[in-house]
């Protein structure tokens, strides 16, 4: 992820090559004595000389890395000396030229070669102004979030790009391809962004359905889309392609997030797994026995799982824009807490909330996971059959009369883990490609080697993590707003809805009460007990303040409502829903900054 430098750009501190008032200001950071550093030492000065002193001012700070001792510190200091004296360009060209073996002998003899003021030169070698800037360098390449060189900063944000001349030219010129894909992975990057989306999907459906739209969106989403060939034909309308369909990729990304934990991540090791996987077991249990104890003997008992789920975008995002009021150890505990509580609301839509059973696609279900698994244990890597046979077993799970999404899970569970590659190897791997190629740099790069190059990053983390980056954002920015556009379109100017109502009162009291007590008392009994650990970083409060951001429920609480209800009762739970979410948003941030205002 991008980083920002601080301080930022200051021509009257920094060290300049090039006009300090050019439109797009570069600070590189360097060290005379790597050599990466030293070979991409012609792709900027060329790229800068092509731009013009009027587009490109090029600021230097020094990192002199500390493996390579002696050398890489007076090199630096030789260059900051010679600054002083207005020599610097001299200086730094001299140290390039030479071997990247320094001493303070060679560089005292570079500066008389370069007839600096000798007496002085040696001053400032060793003065503690040069030890400070070489110390403020560093400290600013830390908080920009880089330890090692070249690493290079456009306009104060830190360039991730290609490292040749045009990427170069483009990152510095910003022609408006550029500012879009730099806008959009900002914005992506941002922890809130998704749930800043749904809640624009939201508020955009609540706007249509209540401002004369309804009857268009009720048309919409009943619009029924499928696939013919010959006699057969499967349709379903557009609202189920989207809850049961597009939800079955949501779900996967979600399996194979529980899977990695479980594997190797908070889930892993039950010295630290077992706080909030009690946690989540209690943030479930209370709020659906307060739904049903709201709801016993009535119709809408069978809605008890509504409150169980919390919604881990709207939360971690609500928790990220709380920043450091919200402690790291916090954010880790919720975060495995959400994960262990996705897997509980998984079971239950699957046990639960399906819809009459039929053997023969069931069966046939089972024998395309069979395969699935035989292909893991075949070691197969590659997604794509695995992606292919998911489509056949989501047909086969929504026909079985099971819920559809269960696909998604069960082709998270055959996708195949592995340990990640050793990266030294890949490193040299990668670095022997690129060197043979480097070696007729004016031959375009060959096929074979891009695709070598490829199989090689490939391999340094498992199918999982490549399948889920490369859908992540598709969930997030496509699938849930979809889902939340076409599910919570409820007309609230002249509705009946009742908050009395027991399928509407036992939503909101699972969970705005029985979220944050369910993962309260839980929490609190197994720490007294000693059956787990909490880190000394939380209080009791901030428990309470994330039991109560726990309560958000949206996405699955809608999700699971719609299996359990329809017409009128669906929407009065759809609003129910969003009314708990709110104020358990509300309510939950506001306990974790008063909690943290009073923290020591």
């Amino acid at each position: 992820m991008a980083g920002y430098l601080f301080p930022e750009f200051d021509a009257e501190r920094d060290i300049m090559i090039g006009e300090a008032d050019a439109r797009t200001a570069l600070v590189w950071f360097i060290d005379f004595t790597d050599p990466l550093t030293r070979r991409m030492r012609g792709v900027m000065q060329r790229s800068v000389n092509r731009l013009g002193p009027q587009n490109a001012g090029l600021a230097v700070r020094y990192l002199p890395d500390p493996a390579y001792g002696a050398s890489a510190d007076i090199a630096a200091r030789a260059a900051i000396a010679a600054h002083a004296q207005g020599r610097h360009m001299e200086m730094h060209r001299a140290l390039f030229s030479r071997p990247p073996r320094y001493s303070e002998g060679l560089v005292i003899a570079l500066a008389e070669t370069l007839e600096l003021d000798m007496d002085q030169f040696r001053i400032d070698l060793r003065s503690d102004q040069t030890t400070q800037r070489l110390e403020d360098d560093r400290a600013s390449a830390l908080r920009g979030g880089v330890n090692q060189t070249p690493a290079l900063f456009i306009d104060n944000r830190e360039y991730e790009g290609a490292w040749d001349e045009t990427s170069l030219i483009e990152a510095i010129q910003k022609p408006i391809g550029v500012r879009l894909q730099l806008a959009t992975a900002e914005f992506f990057r941002w922890a809130a962004s998704a749930g800043l989306v749904l809640i624009l999907a939201t508020l955009a459906a609540l706007a249509v359905a209540n401002a004369g739209g309804h009857d268009w969106y009720e048309h919409l989403r009943l619009t029924v889309m499928g696939l013919t060939a010959g006699g057969w034909s499967f349709t379903l309308p557009l609202e189920a392609w989207i809850n049961d369909a597009l939800m079955a990729l949501f779900f996967l990304l979600v399996g194979i997030e529980i899977k990695r934990e479980m594997v190797d991540g908070e889930l892993s090791d039950m010295a630290r797994a077992s706080l909030p996987i009690v946690g989540a077991i209690g943030g479930m249990v209370v709020p659906a026995a307060v739904y049903y104890g709201i709801n016993y003997g009535t119709p809408t008992a069978h809605g008890w799982g509504i409150p169980m789920a919390t919604d881990i975008a709207f939360t971690l995002g609500i928790m990220a824009l709380l920043g450091d009021k919200v402690p790291t150890s916090l954010k880790i505990f919720v975060s495995a807490l959400a994960i262990a509580d996705d897997l509980g609301a998984i079971l239950v839509i699957a046990i639960f909330y399906g819809h009459g059973f039929h053997m023969d696609a069931f069966i046939a279900a089972v024998v395309i996971f069979a395969v699935m698994i035989a292909l893991n244990r075949g070691r197969i890597y590659s997604r794509v059959p695995y992606l292919i046979l998911m489509v056949f077993l989501w047909y086969f799970v929504h026909e079985s009369g099971l819920h559809a999404t269960l696909a998604g899970v069960l082709t998270a569970a055959a996708i195949p883990s592995r340990r990640s590659a050793n990266i030294e190897g890949i490193a040299a791997q990668t670095s022997a490609l690129l060197e043979a190629e480097a070696r007729d740099p004016d031959k375009p790069v060959a096929h074979g080697t891009l695709a070598r190059l490829q199989t090689a990053l490939d391999r340094l983390r498992d199918p999982g993590f490549h399948l889920q980056h490369a859908l992540e954002n598709w969930s997030n920015f496509m699938i849930l707003p979809l889902f939340a556009f076409f599910n919570t379109g409820i007309v609230i100017l002249g509705s009946s809805f009742s908050p009395l109502a027991p399928e509407a009162l036992g939503v909101m009291a699972g969970l705005v009460i029985g979220k944050p007590l369910g993962i309260f008392l839980t929490v609190f009994i197994a720490v007294k007990l000693g059956w787990a650990k909490m880190s000394s970083e939380i209080s009791w409060a901030q428990v309470i303040g994330a039991g109560m951001l726990a309560g958000v429920g949206f996405t699955m609480s809608i999700f699971i409502g719609s299996a359990s209800f329809e017409g009128a009762q669906l929407d009065s739970v759809k609003l129910a829903i969003l009314i708990a979410s709110l104020v358990s948003a509300v309510v939950g941030s506001i306990i974790l900054t008063v909690a943290a205002r009073r923290a020591p």
